[in-house]
């Protein structure tokens, strides 16, 4: 099975927890990223902002286990369950999802 890159050669990815199921974030891979998690069994990602290869945690500390990765009926989005070294988010928070938006009445 291979992911269906889009255009711009990104895969869209869901990392969550593998002991929680909490979502923990969504980035991007591309087929760099993908080949080196599936490798190193750490999750690596391609930053949109800096145009760059990241190995998340490689400046936090906060790396992220590798437990498995699923990739969605289409093929163009995964889910990659991890066991984290710290929080996810780059605010300290456990996961980048904390900002609850009000339903209206």
């Amino acid at each position: 099975m291979k992911p269906v890159f889009d255009k711009s050669g990104l895969l869209t990815t869901v990392v969550c927890d593998a002991r929680t199921n909490k979502v923990l974030m969504v980035a991007w891979m591309n087929e760099e990223s993908y080949a080196l998690t599936k490798k190193t069994h750490q999750t690596w990602f391609w930053s949109r902002s800096r145009q760059k290869l990241w190995h998340k945690g490689e400046e936090s500390g906060n790396t992220q286990e590798v437990v498995s990765m699923t990739l969605d009926c289409d093929f163009d989005t995964l889910l990659v369950s991890v066991i984290p070294a710290g929080p996810a988010c780059h605010t300290g928070h456990e996961t980048c999802f904390f900002n609850e938006v009000e339903m209206e009445e």
